[in-house]
């Protein structure tokens, strides 16, 4: 990948990542209706996000943090997005410190080693590469909860979004996916989850796996073992379509075809994650719920 100065305004050539799960369609493909831009305006970013404690929980182990912008330069614009989830784990002490802390400091490293640069008089400087900014940001938010809250453990799901592509930094089962503008859901990520790998294995099927009652193991989080490194990828946005973080409070209660029919017959991000927070509510609640939906712009006709 070249820098962000090289890359800020072109699209990468997509990465080869390891197979995901199917993707999922609607029968009859659409976008909800957001503000169209002129073809005069800068591409934006319109995002929205909810979240509940649920109805089994006492207190919220899920963190977020959202930030959205639009970078202008003389004649270039692009939009400038930062997106995480953390999920604190679940019988280990400190859940909501660890993930309280990794989204504060994967969040404070980007802000600091990529957006900070590209809007001072430094912004034509010599930038780090993306990807190992993100790598960097999520082995700093390790090292921190091995000090702030031993014992504690968190997953992370973060997307950077700059230009036309977005880079995803992630570690345990919070997931990222997309929605094209045919109304197909992609998974981005995959869960480093025990169960996800013996599915991967052929031990186990997808509907075993489903109700298998080690499914919340994770073999991968941060605060948890030795050093390791992050998934790390970079592809395209879809154009016209969507990018979803979710916390297993969501994706793991609500159908997915629940997931995208609420995403595309809802006007707003914002509505449609409320929407989805209520789904899983409404399924019982069992964990706390986390969804940030994002509107890729929208690309002239």
């Amino acid at each position: 990948m070249s820098r962000i100065t090289q890359r800020l305004f072109g699209r990468p050539k997509p990465e080869k990542s390891a197979e995901l799960t199917r993707p999922i369609r609607m029968a009859t493909p659409g976008i909800a209706p957001t503000p169209l831009a002129r073809p005069s305006e800068p591409p934006q970013l319109f995002a929205g996000c909810a979240q509940s404690i649920g109805l089994q929980r006492n207190h919220n182990e899920d963190g977020l943090f959202v930030l959205t912008s639009t970078l202008v330069s003389n004649k270039n614009a692009a939009p400038f997005g930062l997106y995480i989830v953390a999920d604190g784990m679940g019988g280990h002490r400190h859940g909501e410190v660890a993930s309280g802390a990794a989204v504060r400091v994967m969040a404070s490293y980007v802000i600091r080693r990529l957006f900070t640069p590209l809007v001072t008089s430094n912004a034509d400087a010599h930038i780090e590469f993306i990807q190992e900014v993100m790598r960097q940001g999520v082995q700093d938010s390790h090292r921190v909860i091995l000090k702030e809250a031993p014992g504690g453990g968190t997953t992370l799901t973060a997307v950077l979004v700059l230009g036309d592509q977005l880079t995803i930094a992630h570690v345990g089962d919070s997931r990222a996916y997309t929605v094209s503008a045919s109304g197909e859901l992609q998974a981005l990520t995959n869960d480093h989850s025990l169960v996800r790998r013996l599915e991967e294995l052929g031990q186990i099927t997808p509907a075993e796996a489903a109700i298998h009652p080690q499914r919340n193991v994770l073999y991968r989080a941060l605060g948890q073992g030795e050093p390791f490194d992050p998934d790390v990828s970079t592809s395209p946005i879809p154009e016209n379509g969507y990018l979803l973080l979710c916390s297993d409070g969501l994706w793991g209660v609500v159908p997915e075809e629940t997931i995208l029919r609420l995403i595309l017959s809802t006007p707003t991000p914002e509505q449609a994650c409320q929407g989805m927070v209520d789904a899983a509510n409404s399924a019982g609640g069992p964990d706390n719920i986390t969804a940030i939906l994002v509107r890729m712009p929208v690309q002239p006709a």
